[in-house]
This record gives structure tokens, sequence and C-alpha cells, in this order.
């Protein structure tokens, strides 16, 4: 422990956020566990140790909670009396998607299950860590040292929570954090990240678990999902616009176009849920961009990053709700952070990874446009 700061625990360390997350600790000076079914995609952990398993396990989850100290990681039997507690756990993993895999409703069962599962066993499983006691158990010596600060719990929520009567205008979308109720989300997922919140909420006022709680908005970048079906807006686009030629193409576009978003580039999450976990204030605060857009200027914006002439053909698909668009009121005024980068420079940044994605991928025939 001495040439670390702290210790953190990244739970869906494999994934987009998750796997970003890991890398901002390392450069802070923590020591950090990642744990994922599955190791990062595009790139090599910069975790400590990564532990790859499931945990819907409530076994699995009660051992990558306990820190061993340098010399004793994971995978070796340590005492009990010299297992310590994170000083940090940053839980992002869940069963999730775009909307192509969110609003079918064909998976609604199992984001429910698989999401809900995860986060009652990290709580639970965190709860009883944090209760201090004495005694034998098995025969096994269980001293525990009585812990100065339980360990912090970070949850990473969603907009997807807010009511979708809120959100039928696409121009003036009302995503304040205190007009989540009375609760009416559009999707299952929405639903979960409701229930998943206020049951963070429930175990701080229950079981005295300090938590911070983050409403992403749309949060994209290099590194993250770019095919396969659970991509998000963003990374799809600049995939279909990565595909076409340089004049003469077009892509299929979802709905009329006309809904909005806001995105937010993964730098700036990372910025803002750090600042959220060493502050005071619990949230729930949204973490978002207020830079709303058309899924058509999105389309736009990616064209005009890759420098092609795009068509968009709007054909019938998944939508979600009309419009959404971060509110970063109450981040202004807790953390004192707000979104600095614009849309369009994020598009470059992913935009130009995709394309290196698809480039060194299967080929691929393109769509072309004929009137």
């Amino acid at each position: 422990m001495s040439d670390y700061n702290k210790t953190a625990l990244v739970l869906g360390a494999g994934g987009f956020i998750g796997s970003h997350m890991v890398k901002r600790l390392r450069s802070e000076g923590y020591w950090v566990r990642g744990v994922d079914l599955k190791w990062p995609e595009f790139s090599n952990t910069e975790a400590n140790e990564f532990v790859q398993g499931d945990l819907r396990d409530v076994d699995f989850v009660r051992r990558v909670i306990q820190y061993k100290g340098e010399q004793g990681n994971f995978y070796n039997s340590v005492p009990y009396r010299c297992i310590l507690p994170f000083d940090e756990i940053y839980q992002f993993a869940a069963d999730m998607g775009g909307a192509g895999f969110v609003f079918t409703g064909e998976n609604d069962a199992d984001i429910m299950h698989n999401s809900v599962s995860i986060n009652l066993n990290v709580l639970e499983e965190v709860r009883k860590f944090n209760e201090t006691f004495d005694g034998e158990e098995n025969g096994t010596e269980c001293v525990r040292p009585v812990l100065k600060q339980p360990t912090k719990i970070f949850y990473s929520g969603s907009a997807c929570m807010y009511p979708e009567h809120n959100q039928l205008d696409p121009d003036n979308p009302d995503c304040r954090e205190e007009s989540a109720y009375p609760a009416n989300p559009d999707s299952e997922y929405g639903w979960e990240k409701l229930f998943s919140e206020r049951l963070y909420l429930a175990y701080n006022r229950n079981h005295g678990i300090p938590v911070r709680i983050a409403r992403y908005h749309n949060i994209f970048g290099p590194e993250g999902t770019w095919d396969g079906g659970r991509e998000k807006a963003p990374a799809a686009i600049c995939r279909k616009v990565a595909r076409l030629p340089k004049v003469g193409g077009a892509i299929e576009v979802w709905g009329d176009g006309l809904q909005t978003r806001s995105f937010l580039f993964i730098d700036e999450c990372i910025e803002a849920t750090r600042r959220l976990m060493d502050s005071d204030f619990m949230g729930p605060v949204n973490i978002g961009s207020e830079e709303m857009v058309t899924i058509d200027q999105l389309v736009d914006t990616a064209a005009r990053v890759a420098e092609k002439e795009v068509t968009k053909i709007h054909i019938d698909g998944p939508l979600g709700v009309r419009g959404r668009n971060s509110n970063n009121d109450v981040i202004r005024k807790e953390l004192g952070w707000d979104y600095s980068q614009t849309l369009e420079e994020g598009i470059r940044y992913t935009y130009y990874w995709i394309n290196e994605q698809v480039e060194s991928s299967e080929p691929y025939v393109p769509f072309y446009h004929r009137v």
C-alpha cells in the first residue's frame, strides 16, 4: 500500500466507461482491481489486477470486494486478518446497449434481472464487509480492523429513468433532477435504473454506506462498442458514415430524425464522476452535455468530420423518447463542473477511431443512394 494513495474496485472494468475510469484512477496513483465478464476489447487493461467473473454470483462478489494487499491478490489465500476494504468502488457493470437493444422489448427480462442482481449483490456484500466483528468462524481467525471510513460506492445511473411524459416535446424536454417523479420511464431499462438508484439511496439511509449517484446522458467516445447491435447512436452513425464513399452514399436513420438528444464525451464524463466521488454531494445528479441536437444533426456532424456527402433515409425503428437533454444546474452549483467540449470535437475523436476499426475489419459493401 505504501506506493499507492488509495485503492479502488472498478466493476464493469472491461466495458467502455469502466476501462476509461481505470486509466484515470491509475494516473492518480490508485491501486485498482478491475472486474468484468470480459477483458477490455480495444486495449490492454491498466488495472493492477483484473479479475474475470460474473457479478451475478454472490460468492464471486464477496471475494472481489476484499482487498488483500499488494502481495496477496485475488487468487491467493490470505487470512481474514489481512483483508482490508477498498477506499472506493465504481459500479458500472450492467446489462445494457443502444436503442436497438434496449427499446425493442425483447431483452427486458434479462436487462432487469441481470442488472438488479449485480447491484443487490454488491450492496449487500459491502454492507456485510463494512460491519466490524471479532470472533471465530469455522476455526479461522476473523478479526477485521475497525473501519475509519466505510467504503464509498459510485453508481452509474442513467437519464433513461426520467419520465416519458416530460420528454414528449423534442424542443423542450425536462430532465431536471427533481422532475423524476411521478415516475414513468419509457423502458424497462429505465425502470431498472430508477429502482437501482433508489436501492443505493436505501442502503445509504439504513446501513450508512456512502454512495454517489450519477445520471449519465449518452456517453460516447473512442474504445466503445461500435458494432454488433449494442452500440449507442454516435458510434452507430460514425460506423455507417465511415463505410460510405466520399460522394453518393446514404445511411438509414430510425424515425424522422427530428428526435433530440445530447451527448457527452467520455473524458468529460470521467472528470465529472471523479469530482462527484471526491465531494460530499451524494446526488443523484445529471452528468451530461446541454448541447442538444436532432439525430439528423448528429448525422450531419459525423458527415462534416468525415468530409463526405451523406443522404439520410428515414426508416421505422426503436426510438426511445422524443426529446432528451441534460440539465446541469445542480452539478454546476454543487461541484462547479460543466461540459467544455463541443459535440463536433468529440465526434471528431470518435469518428477517427471508429474509421480505423472499420478499415481494419472485414470488407463491407457500401450503401449507395440512387435517385
